[in-house]
């Protein structure tokens, strides 16, 4: 009999021991494979196109940020649409297939009514030439031939209530000016239209000689990517990005560039944590499903099988196995990712209709990597069957062996020591991504504590045995014994609780941390009396400057979100890293804003110049009146002058930009918000605000709350993903201790009937068993609960300078309830049926 024959009768004769081995790999297959699914969609999936649907090729500026000495897969996507040269486009008319090429120029343009802005969907206005690259029709009226005619599509029409002939006010970069509707035609789905004669156009985009994009169209027979390739062979791969088919909407719409971005980030720091708990998983489950087996492997190897034929055994009937469970679960990952997308456009990170790419290569590698996981825990599990000496075989059958390996002792010490290690890097390094480490170092300290898993146990049970045997006279002692004698069980049985609660307090309350940390540094920050914003979340570069014209106005500055990228070292090579930034008018910041202790002059902050907080500074070597490099958001290369460094780099982040230069870089050119200070006395400057409606449609006045408002907008969007993602992975958790409990009890059935045959009740048995489930639960609450503690004390302390997290103590409460309640639920029933059978019958099944 070969052995995969063998495997396939075991198999068939203990397939309720598989069953947990089974769904581990099924269920952490299809987590990975939705992974890699959303990761292929970050590469190659978007939306359809629209304002170019009628163009073969379109052409738009570089979009990535790659300097000469980064690889490729270091690059960054650009966070901003950047423009190209207008005089492309006769470059690419004169090439072989080229019907037409036509420069297409994009900005806000916001249709005015009396009751405000026209809100629902992003409002962008355009050349009429570039109508042709939709192409859009009129359904009714004429081009506009006037610099005061415009063309807007039926459904903002219809929305502002105006008709052919009417007058219809629109902002732009600046205050509503009144224009003639001179036609209406079909609309898009994704942002209303507003097309304006093409010199109007020209001047209200603002940047001469440039446009945002080029659209092409090719002649009748001509091959798209052909044509593409000559385009790019002309203006050349690294100045431009020339994109057909589905890759035309990452010029056209700028969130799906970044959308595409977030989803790699995502799925790839999301995919490195599943695939790590899904091993860890998947190896505790296979090593306690081969470990009910001992009686078997002892006969084995009495009669003399070879630890190389025992441990081909286990391999291959563990790959028989997660085969068909790893083909099933990489199936079932396409409703997982489905799922995900779902809940990360429900909100806001990556638009409703963006569609996944479900190719075959994130099936086939998740598929490997499940079936990977279940051969490294085969091996991992099957080492020790294996060795058992033929002399010693029978004997420690029967017995529970008590030490562990010094390889395991070993391994677990270091796990532990580089969760503690990895726990104090906030005291050092003030970043997200350093709160971010919290979590990886409470995985790596459960990781450790579940290798030393017995010992933890068995110290536990020291301390508790007495009081529990005293409990109850009968079930309280039984429980007792059992806990005492089976500490490898009881380990097996209490590691995946332990995980799921450490691994979800961690979790959130380092986000709930670092959340609280941003929002009191912004809130000590912030000095401003008055928050401008807009109900289109955009402001005009002029409301800054009309506010500081309002009697009682001390200082306003303009605030303009944006981001930077820098180069950094990673290994032998060079990444390229995004951070935050802000544009301020440097000579009014300071009044509005408290950058905490400075160095330099913020009055000197214009044109080409930069701040950067103090640990930037501290990390490029940086002093005052030194060249800093970077990228702007639209990857446009910089290299201004140092002129301050500034403290409170959480409300501020890392780089702080003239306000000028920073728009100048963003593809609106707007502004985020304008902060005010008042004067002495000028409490009635409010009003004068206020008065600013009128002029600028849309504008609010609000207090300083609001700017820890817009703060918290990102911190809330990262939060969700987060916990999203975590949720998913508390899911597979949440399945693993079920379905752990659920083994180590149905092993139990000849005990049960022992018992019950010499004279113990099925309420005893029970008794027992509830006891036991306090103790696992307790012993899974207690650890989980403390295996958080340095890495969140340390994370608040170097965060807000207290030792305690923020958070509320109700979703503590909740995660422990959950977890308690998982935990004696599912020993409750799998007791229940391992209790079914009749004692006489039951004792005869095998081991």
């Amino acid at each position: 009999m070969s052995v995969r024959d063998l495997a396939w009768q075991t198999i068939r004769a203990r397939k309720a021991g598989f069953v947990g081995a089974f769904l581990a790999v099924l269920c952490g297959t299809a987590v990975v494979a939705a992974c890699g699914i959303l990761m292929e969609s970050g590469i190659s999936s978007g939306v359809p196109t629209q304002r170019y649907a009628g163009a073969s090729v379109v052409v738009g500026g570089h979009q990535t940020v790659k300097p000469p000495d980064v690889a490729a897969i270091e690059s960054q996507q650009v966070t901003e649409q950047p423009p190209l040269a207008a005089s492309a486009a006769n470059r690419i008319s004169g090439l072989p297939g080229v019907r037409a090429a036509i420069g297409e120029v994009s900005f806000p343009a916001d249709v005015i009514t009396e009751s405000g802005p026209v809100t629902g969907k992003p409002s962008f206005g355009h050349n009429w030439a570039a109508s042709a690259l939709a192409p859009f029709t009129l359904r009714a009226g004429a081009p506009p031939s006037a610099p005061d005619e415009v063309v807007l599509d039926a459904e903002l029409a219809s929305r502002a209530g105006v008709s052919i002939g009417g007058r219809v006010k629109i902002a732009t970069t600046g205050g509503p000016v009144s224009y003639r509707v001179s036609g209406i035609g079909a609309g898009f789905s994704r942002q209303s239209t507003v097309y304006f004669s093409d010199a109007r156009a020209g001047a209200l985009f603002g940047r001469p000689g440039q446009v945002s994009a080029i659209g092409v169209l090719a002649e009748n027979g001509t091959d798209p990517g052909d044509l593409a390739d000559r385009i790019e062979e002309t203006l050349g791969a690294k100045q431009v990005s020339v994109t057909s088919g589905g890759e035309r909407s990452t010029v056209e719409f700028r969130d799906v560039g970044q959308t595409r971005t977030i989803l790699i980030g995502i799925s790839g720091s999301f995919g490195g944590t599943v695939l790590m708990v899904t091993v860890f998983v998947v190896t505790g489950t296979l090593a306690l499903a081969i470990g009910q087996r001992r009686r078997e492997f002892a006969l084995l190897r009495a009669i003399a099988a070879t630890p190389k034929q025992i441990r081909k055994l286990i391999g291959v009937e563990t790959t028989l196995v997660a085969a068909i469970a790893a083909a099933l679960g990489s199936a079932a990952g396409i409703a997982v990712a489905q799922g995900l997308r779902s809940a990360f456009a429900a909100i806001g990170v990556v638009p409703t209709d963006f569609a996944l790419t479900i190719g075959p290569l994130p099936l086939v590698a998740a598929f490997l990597l499940g079936l990977g996981a279940a051969r490294v825990g085969a091996w991992a599990a099957g080492r020790r069957p294996s060795k058992i000496s033929p002399v010693e075989a029978l004997g420690e059958a029967a017995v529970e062996r008590r030490e562990l390996g010094k390889a395991r002792v070993f391994t677990g010490g270091v796990f532990v020591a580089l969760g503690v290690g990895a726990s104090t890097v906030p005291l050092f390094v003030r970043s997200e991504d350093a709160g971010a480490l919290s979590g990886v170092s409470a995985l790596l300290l459960v990781v450790g504590l579940a290798l030393l898993g017995p010992k933890v146990v068995a110290l536990a049970v020291r301390l508790i045995a007495g009081p529990l045997s005293r409990v109850s006279r009968v079930g309280g002692y039984l429980a007792a014994a059992n806990t005492r004698a089976n500490t490898r069980r009881m380990a097996a049985a209490v590691t995946p609780l332990m995980l799921a609660v450490g691994f979800a307090i961690t979790n959130f309350f380092s986000q709930a941390t670092t959340t609280a940390a941003l929002q009191e540094e912004t809130r000590l920050a912030t000095t401003a009396d008055q928050v401008l914003t807009s109900t289109t979340g955009r402001l005009s570069p002029e409301v800054a400057e009309a506010a500081r014209r309002v009697p009682g106005v001390a200082a306003a500055t303009s605030v303009v979100r944006t981001t930077i990228f820098i180069t950094r070292a990673e290994g032998d090579g060079k990444a390229v890293e995004k951070k935050p930034a802000q544009g301020l008018d440097g000579a009014q910041a300071r009044g509005p804003l408290d950058f905490g202790a400075v160095q330099g002059n913020f009055a000197d902050l214009s044109r080409d110049t930069v701040a950067l907080s103090a640990s930037e500074a501290s990390w490029l070597d940086k002093k005052i009146g030194d060249p800093v490099e970077f990228f702007f958001a639209d990857g446009a290369p910089a290299n201004l002058r140092l002129v301050a460094t500034y403290e409170r780099d959480f409300a501020f982040g890392d780089f702080v930009l003239p306000a000028a230069l920073a728009r100048e870089h963003t593809t609106d050119r707007m502004d985020s918000s304008v902060l005010v200070r008042l004067a002495p006395g000028g409490e009635g400057a409010a009003a004068g605000l206020r008065g600013l409606a009128g002029q600028y449609p849309g504008l609010t006045v609000g207090g300083k709350e609001a700017v820890q408002s817009a703060d918290r907008g990102d911190a809330s969007v990262q939060f969700w993903v987060n916990l999203v993602a975590i949720g998913v992975i508390l899911a597979y958790i949440a399945i693993s201790v079920g379905n752990t409990l659920v083994m180590t009890t149905a092993q139990r059935r000849r005990e049960f009937a022992l018992l019950r045959l010499v004279g113990t009740t099925r309420g005893q048995v029970r008794r027992m068993m509830r006891a036991e489930a306090f103790v696992v639960t307790g012993i899974a609450i207690v650890v989980g609960s403390l295996i958080p503690v340095l890495p969140l004390a340390v994370l608040s302390i170097g965060f807000t300078g207290s030792p305690v997290p923020a958070g509320p103590i109700g979703v503590y409460l909740g995660i422990i309830g959950a977890a308690a309640l998982l935990g004696l639920l599912s020993l409750a029933v799998s007791t229940r049926l391992g209790l079914r059978a009749r004692p006489i019958d039951a004792i005869g099944l095998r081991e």
